[in-house]
């Protein structure tokens, strides 16, 4: 027997029934619901699962006019270290490109360093109209207020490449930093089977991503590798010449380590104060990332491995987590960590085609010293 049909219309769900339900204003409701600034995540969040909850269906206009916005986005990241940043960018403007039906104003601002102009950078972008920032926090400290206004404006913050997790950031996504520690760790103390020294040589500690990699390190050492003994971290503050001094003084220790892992992209001044002291290949050494002048020293041994922190696709994620959000109010997950490549001499062919060109990486070491 067919059921009875109901000839009465369903009561269709507005923007009064959910602000009703969410005790808040039907203009913070319609902002939320349109993905407009002035609102707070949180609030925007809960508006949408409200909406969801009671059925709410946006009528067709209101789709279009959602499908055809324009989305204002910033990029903040430091000109250093390009080898890892220019393909950062790359996965960025790609994803961009990639957007259908809305139109997106990427503008991307530069600073000299990991951690050294981003806030004075932050502080002026707070006086621009944005729907969404991406940033790379060199010290959470130093930019949790920037962040803090930037959500209390209704522009949502994404960390990419390292973190800022006390903040009220809207997602993260880097690779597993701490992993990719402990793979360091392991790999060493699988090839360095004599007692000795082990040093780590990174950018700056208060850099969340790079603290991340030492606590990994450490603890895989001293479980994995009891017999290799870990001297205090060396901080290098992503400079060139910094990296190399404090190289050419670790070599000069008694005992000399027979082990180095180079935790950041700047290893080229390292590598240079080991050949230019004959070090390089009786020092096992783990390198982090894939340029051009590092193809050699792989092939031929001097450097054990690799660890490819994947930039292009940590700045597609990114950005397609921040649009989704904007866009269709998805919310990301807090924390996305990609899991490292470990390159070796055997696979190395795969990843050649990721390089970056040879000159970026000149320059940026050039321009640095």
């Amino acid at each position: 027997m067919a059921p009875p049909v109901n000839d009465e219309p369903s009561r269709s769900v507005g923007i009064k029934e959910i602000a009703a339900e969410a005790g808040i204003s039907i203009g913070t409701v319609d902002r939320a619901l349109h993905n407009r600034p002035g609102v707070n995540p949180k609030t925007r969040t809960r508006v949408l699962k409200i909406a969801e909850s009671l059925g709410y269906k946006p009528n067709l206009a209101a789709r279009n006019l959602k499908l055809n916005r324009r989305l204002r986005v910033a990029v903040h990241l430091p000109r250093h270290i390009a080898s890892f940043f220019d393909p950062l960018r790359e996965g960025i403007r790609e994803a961009a490109a990639s957007m259908h039906g809305v139109t997106v104003d990427l503008s991307f601002r530069t600073y000299p360093h990991l951690g050294e102009g981003d806030v004075k950078l932050l502080e002026e972008d707070l006086e621009r109209e944005l729907d969404g920032i991406l940033i790379t926090p060199g010290n959470p400290i130093r930019v949790e207020s920037a962040i803090r206004r930037f959500n209390e404006r209704g522009t949502a913050v994404v960390c990419v490449a390292s973190d800022a997790p006390r903040t009220n950031r809207l997602a993260s996504i880097s690779v597993d930093a701490s992993i990719s520690g402990s793979i360091a760790a392991e790999l060493l103390g699988r090839v360095l089977q004599t007692e000795g020294t082990v040093a780590t040589i990174t950018g700056d500690l208060n850099t969340f991503d790079h603290g991340e990699k030492l606590r990994g390190f450490a603890a895989t050492l001293a479980t994995m590798a009891p017999h290799l003994t870990l001297i205090p971290a060396i901080e290098s503050h992503e400079r060139a010449k910094e990296a190399y001094q404090v190289t050419l003084a670790l070599l000069k220790r008694k005992p000399r380590p027979i082990g180095i892992y180079v935790n950041t992209a700047n290893s080229i001044p390292v590598l240079r104060a080991l050949e230019e002291n004959g070090m390089c290949g009786r020092i096992r050494l783990i390198t982090t990332d894939l340029f051009a002048e590092l193809v050699p020293l792989i092939e031929s041994g001097q450097i054990l491995a690799t660890l490819y922190q994947r930039p292009f696709t940590q700045g597609k994620l990114a950005f397609e987590a921040l649009c989704r959000f904007l866009v269709e109010g998805v919310q990301p997950e807090p924390v996305t960590r990609l899991a490292p490549h470990i390159i070796l001499r055997s696979n190395l062919p795969l990843f050649l085609e990721r390089l970056p060109s040879k000159f970026d990486m000149n320059h940026d070491v050039a321009a640095s010293v």
